[in-house]
């Protein structure tokens, strides 16, 4: 957030930090379906800046109001800039997936952490393995497989991102033991 703004702002950044926050804090995060602000005390926020639109008594001169207004709006923009360039740079590399049922997947396997853990670790043990079949889909983003008896104790439910398409022939399948 502060890197949006310090090049505009230069050697006064910190004075406006406060209206980072107060930009941040009242902003539309489509997440939450709301602003933070409203999210958390269920009601807009007011301040001095907005008195003027709702009807209140003005506590300061309108110049400051209008300067203020202006860096909130130019704030604004700013964080909306980062935003759009942080969601390119991570849809660089994001590839829409989506399966079918009965199609054929491989299921990641990770030595430390996620979906199955075999008991030795080591640089030769396979990065996936399968193929298993898509028995259907749970949700946008998740798949329910075929497990073989050999994997019961695993849940047979994973995220897309520890799927990958199998494309090979199911005649050159390795069996569960020899792993």
């Amino acid at each position: 957030m502060l890197r949006t703004c310090v090049i505009d702002f230069g050697k006064g950044w910190e004075r406006h930090l406060p209206l980072v926050e107060f930009s941040y804090n009242n902003s539309y995060h489509a997440s939450i379906k709301a602003a933070p602000f409203e999210a958390l005390y269920g009601r807009k926020c007011k301040s001095p800046v907005f008195w003027a639109e709702v009807g209140d008594i003005q506590l300061t001169g309108p110049e400051i109001i209008h300067e203020t207004i202006e860096k909130i709006v130019q704030i604004r923009q700013r964080l909306q800039a980062g935003r759009d360039r942080q969601r390119s740079y991570a849809n660089v590399r994001r590839k829409p997936l989506e399966f079918q049922v009965g199609d054929c997947v491989m299921l990641k396997v990770s030595p430390r952490k996620g979906v199955i853990r075999f008991g030795k670790r080591g640089k030769l043990n396979p990065w996936y393995i399968g193929p298993f079949k898509i028995l259907k889909r749970v949700g946008p983003v998740a798949y329910k497989l075929k497990l073989p008896e050999e994997l019961r104790n695993v849940h047979n439910t994973f995220h897309i991102s520890n799927l990958k398409k199998c494309l090979s022939d199911e005649s050159l399948v390795i069996p569960m033991k020899e792993l």
